[in-house]
């Protein structure tokens, strides 16, 4: 999660929530590419949670990343828990269980995003190693039971673990035991937001196979290819799902607005104290007659926080998140923003993916979201496999890069960033499925190895 806000400019309307979101329009020659992706910290002695305090613990691989790069530390209650670069734009950021993620800063293209990713792993690894930390990349953890997980010193994951047990199933296990890889990227125009908006929703599904990297619970398979996707669906109603409300007529600015008015809050943060408003409406508090806050009236911090605390399958703040995807092993992260870009940023992929997607229902949206994460690319919309839409988006994306022309020193274009998810697609199975095939034979029914042939 990006750091909380700092903006204390009262908010009087509606009308100042719709005009905070419409700022984030760009001309196409300001468009950027911002990568976020998330990895399992473990000990390289046993392959056990790292614990935040302690020698070896994440203060000190924290410290220690702040003193190798200089960048701003993030100080909660004396505890440091992320790091900005007040420069480039980047962050490092603990999630729930200690996860530790890098929010990549905004680039101009994916070679770029790529560059940034591998002088993150060499940094963090030369801070780690003495410590005895590795990172793991899986979109959940493959063996670790909830409780034996730490939790970090964040007011805002306090707040939000008492809550999610009274709205869902999973929502614990999506904060302390997945990781995910994500994009953000711009729009030119409220019209370019939606039609970006809608192309993400329809084939976040098709994303979600493609990236599937969560086959195992405590130690053995648990019946899916993407359970961080799964436990999507049942972590919290009022702020998840598909949207389907985004395909529909007047859809735009005003529409997100009145659907992120509706998500309950759960937390007012003044200072550096978090206030536990959980399920409370931001529209009291504009109107200052929020129970826990009464006469304080919201600012333009407290709706940017409330924001991220949305999690749709694509999110809008200041530009679209693409949620989709599992976490996985780096090669595979800087395809995410390949796939992306490709289809979205190149006018003529994003008509041809809108025509791919413009005729299903939100009925047959919802079953191919409900489907993916057991079945991955068998399963099916409107006659067609997901496998056959991955291969169709990839061609597309391909085609998309290779106009954008974006060329590193080598003369090559971002297409090559495609080739490690395109093996999966070629060959007609996710990567959690390559994972079962590894436990069922090469690792004799051990999750084990996955510490060595899955850490960064």
């Amino acid at each position: 999660m990006a750091r909380d806000q700092i903006d204390m400019t009262p908010i009087a309307s509606r009308d100042e929530l719709v005009a905070w979101f419409e700022a984030g329009c760009k001309p196409k020659s300001a468009f950027r590419i911002g990568t976020e992706h998330e990895k399992f910290p473990f000990t390289l002695d046993g392959n056990r949670p790292v614990p935040y305090e302690g020698r070896r613990g994440i203060r000190a691989l924290l410290e220690g990343m702040q003193h190798l790069l200089g960048w701003e530390p993030i100080i909660e209650n004396g505890n440091i828990i992320g790091m900005f670069d007040v420069t480039g734009g980047g962050a490092i950021s603990l999630e729930p269980g200690g996860q530790f993620e890098l929010s990549g800063a905004p680039v101009e293209d994916v070679h770029q995003t790529c560059s940034e990713l591998m002088a993150h792993l060499a940094q963090v690894k030369q801070i780690a190693a003495p410590l005895g930390i590795g990172f793991l990349g899986l979109g959940m953890t493959p063996n670790w039971s909830r409780a034996e997980i730490p939790v970090m010193p964040k007011g805002r994951y306090r707040i939000m673990t008492a809550y999610m047990p009274k709205v869902g199933g999973h929502g614990l296990d999506m904060m302390y035991r997945t990781c995910t890889v994500q994009t953000n990227l711009d729009f030119a125009s409220e019209a370019d937001m939606v039609k970006k908006m809608r192309v993400g929703l329809a084939l976040q599904p098709v994303a979600t196979a493609i990236f599937a990297n969560s086959p195992f619970t405590q130690g053995a398979p648990n019946g899916f290819l993407s359970f961080r996707s799964e436990i999507w669906r049942d972590t919290d109603p009022d702020r998840t799902g598909m949207l389907p409300w985004a395909f529909e007529p007047g859809m735009g600015f005003e529409r997100y607005v009145d659907y992120a008015l509706d998500v309950p809050m759960y937390f007012v943060k003044r200072g550096e104290i978090y206030i536990d408003v959980a399920g409370q409406s931001f529209r009291d508090l504009m109107q200052g007659r929020l129970a826990a806050l009464p006469g304080e009236h919201a600012t333009i911090s407290d709706w940017a926080n409330h924001v991220s605390t949305i999690f749709p399958e694509v999110r809008l703040k200041r530009y679209l998140e693409m949620r989709g995807a599992d976490g996985g092993p780096w090669r595979r992260l800087p395809a995410l923003p390949a796939y992306w870009v490709g289809l979205l940023y190149d006018d003529t992929a994003l008509d041809a993916a809108w025509d791919l997607v413009k005729g299903w229902s939100a009925q047959a949206r919802q079953a191919l979201r409900d489907d993916v994460p057991k079945q991955g690319f068998a399963c099916r919309i409107a006659g067609r496999s997901a496998l056959d839409l991955a291969k169709a988006t990839l061609a597309l994306a391909e085609d998309g890069l290779a106009r954008r022309r974006r060329l590193d020193r080598g003369g090559r274009d971002e297409r090559r960033y495609l080739a490690p998810i395109k093996e999966y697609v070629t060959a007609g199975f996710t990567p959690a499925e390559e994972l079962l095939g590894k436990y069922a034979n090469d690792w004799h029914g051990s999750v084990a190895p996955v510490f060595q042939e899955y850490a960064y």
